[in-house]
Parts: C-alpha cells; sequence; structure tokens
C-alpha cells in the first residue's frame, strides 16, 4: 500500500453502530480519554462470501484489536508461535488451522522461492522473515512509506479498517507482500519519490490496494476481457462453481464492510496450472510472476464485485446486470 509521508488514522466508518456483540470485552467497555480509530472493526460481518476466507485470521484479530485497543498488537499477536488459552472468547478453536498455515508456509519450497535474489538495483527479497506492526508514528517524517518497511521490516499501522486488512494480509501472502515491498523500494531508490509515481508503481498500489486474483476458466476470462457482463454472469453461471477469488486488495476489502453495488476490483488473472486452494503455492507464484515489465501494462480487469454469483441476492435477476453505469461496455479503441 502507497501512502503519504505522514497520515492519520481514518474514521470514516466512525459513525456506524459496532455490533460489539461479536467480541466479549468489546472495546465500548474500556473508557479511553481518546476515540479509538479502530472500533469500525466491529462492524465487519464475517458472514458474508466476500469475508469468510479471511474470517479464520481476520475475526479473532478483530476482538482482540478491540479488546487492547490496539490494531498493530493484535496484528503482532498473530505473530506468535503459541498462545495462552483464554486470551480470546472469539471463535479461540480457529487459531489451530492458522498455525498449520504458518508451517505450510515455511516448508523448504515455499523458503526457496522466497529466497530468491531479484537483483535490479541490488535489492532482493531476502527471506520471509516475519515483519513487525508498529504505530504510524515510527514513520519518519520525510521517508516514504514503502521504503521504511523495506529497511526496518516494520509497517506503520493506524487504527482503522484500512491497515488492519493490511495486516491480515501480510500474514495471509507474505511473500507476495513482500514482493510487493521490494519493487515499491526499487522504484524509490532509482526513481525517487516523486509528484507521480510512474507505471510500475501506479500498478502496484492499484494491485496492493483493489486487487481481486482469478483462476478462471478461459471462457469466463474472455468474458471478463470483453465486458460482455451478460455472457460472463447469465450465460456463464454455471462456470462460476469453477471460479476461485482471492479478495487481495485491502483497500477493496475495507469497502466491503458497507457494501455497495458499484464496488469494482481490479482482477489479475492466476495461472491455470497453480492450485488456487494451495495458498503457499499461490503465494509464491506471486513472487515470481510480478515483474515490473508485466505490471508496467497494468494487466487487470475490471470486476464490479456484488456481481459475483451468489454474493447478492439481487444479482440472481438478469436486470441486475443491465445497469450501464456499474455493468460498463469495453470503450472502444481508435
Amino acid at each position: 500500500m502507497a501512502r503519504g509521508l505522514k497520515k492519520t488514522a481514518s474514521t470514516s466508518a466512525a459513525t456506524l453502530t459496532p455490533n460489539t456483540a461479536r467480541c466479549s470485552n468489546a472495546a465500548a467497555e474500556v473508557a479511553k480519554p481518546e476515540v479509538f480509530g479502530g472500533a469500525v472493526l466491529a462492524n465487519i460481518d464475517w458472514s458474508q462470501p466476500w469475508f469468510e476466507p479471511w474470517r479464520e485470521l481476520g475475526e479473532p484479530t478483530a476482538c482482540q484489536a478491540l479488546q487492547q485497543q490496539n490494531v498493530a498488537e493484535a496484528l503482532n499477536a498473530l505473530q506468535k508461535k503459541s498462545r495462552q488459552p483464554g486470551t480470546l472468547n472469539c471463535h479461540a478453536a480457529a487459531h489451530q488451522p492458522i498455525a498449520k498455515r504458518e508451517a505450510r508456509a515455511g516448508s523448504g519450497d515455499i523458503a526457496s522461492a522466497a529466497s530468491v535474489n531479484m537483483t535490479r538495483a541490488g535489492l532482493a527479497l531476502g527471506d520471509a522473515k516475519e515483519v513487525k506492526f508498529v504505530p504510524q508514528s515510527k514513520l519518519p517524517e520525510g521517508q516514504a512509506y514503502e521504503d521504511f518497511i523495506f529497511k526496518t521490516a516494520q509497517v506503520p499501522t493506524r487504527d482503522g479498517l484500512h491497515d488492519f486488512f493490511n495486516g491480515l494480509c501480510w500474514h495471509r501472502f507474505p511473500l507476495a507482500k513482500r514482493r510487493l515491498n521490494q519493487l515499491q523500494a526499487v522504484e524509490i531508490e532509482t526513481q525517487g519519490v516523486r509528484a507521480t509515481r510512474g507505471p510500475v508503481r501506479d500498478a502496484l498500489t492499484l494491485f496492493d490496494e483493489n486487487v481481486v486474483l482469478m483462476h478462471a476458466p478461459d471462457d469466463v476470462w474472455a468474458a471478463l476481457q470483453a465486458r460482455d457482463w451478460l455472457k460472463l454472469f447469465v450465460d456463464l453461471r454455471e462456470q462460476w462453481q469453477h471460479v476461485h477469488l482471492v479478495l487481495f486488495g485491502h483497500a477493496l476489502l475495507e469497502k466491503l464492510v458497507t457494501p455497495y453495488k458499484s464496488i469494482t476490483g481490479h482482477v489479475y488473472r492466476v495461472d491455470s496450472a497453480v492450485n488456487p486452494h494451495d495458498e503457499p503455492a499461490l503465494d509464491a507464484w506471486l513472487v515470481q510472476d510480478l515483474q515490473p515489465a508485466k505490471l508496467a501494462t497494468k494487466p487487470y480487469e475490471p470486476l464490479p464485485v456484488l456481481g459475483v454469483p451468489g454474493w447478492c441476492a439481487a444479482n440472481a435477476e438478469r436486470a441486475y446486470y443491465e445497469e450501464t453505469n456499474v455493468f460498463r461496455p469495453k470503450r472502444e479503441v481508435a
């Protein structure tokens, strides 16, 4: 995620009524002199289909952040190899699958993929060591956010939805996040921090913030590229059972806390040879596939995500896709 050199916590969703019932010791029970920006985490409906794949990591972490009133420390708690029983009352059984995922991510094949030396400007991805989440105030004045992460393995984190989802993505796809950060650092070293980022940094930021990873049959991908929405979602609806999506972009996830029809992700296609259900393998594949030359072409296709079959009750009707302000036809290139 790219951000300004200094930025305060976002409270754009603070007017929503928190559903603190999901957490036994909600933040509202603790008197604080300042408003906790992360209180909006209580508004996440983990039962929504777009959040289900994130629920195992996210729900207990959100509960802990609400209890501690600190998003960074809750994210750091996921790094620990062992947890004391009774620390969380929210789906404590979810910790065991998390530990299993972490063990798989440390396998020899994944570690080998992560240690590939990508030598442009002398910057390497290095190993898959864990990052630490720190308060936003740790980011020095005048230093770029991405450069700070690359040099310190520390991620400045504000209390709020945006940085919460960013942190979850660092846990779920640590190699891809490091690769994105490495490429940002390369661009900063070679190009400097300018008023405009340039095509590679723009594409990296778009990926980090808004990408949807898609593993799909060729017919589905072709219809998406053509913006043939009726074919994609109506005629090929049965083929969606063979489509696997990963909402990677943390800004996209933030928007979906309060969903609306026009929310649009940028789809990046996963190679058909990759097993999308093997997330460590997918993570390692992204390290190899995210190359500056490819990213400079902005290899993305727009997808109004609430059009995904089953993600919105209204999209069972053909008319849902006929709203051209959302499902826009492809522009003709002269």
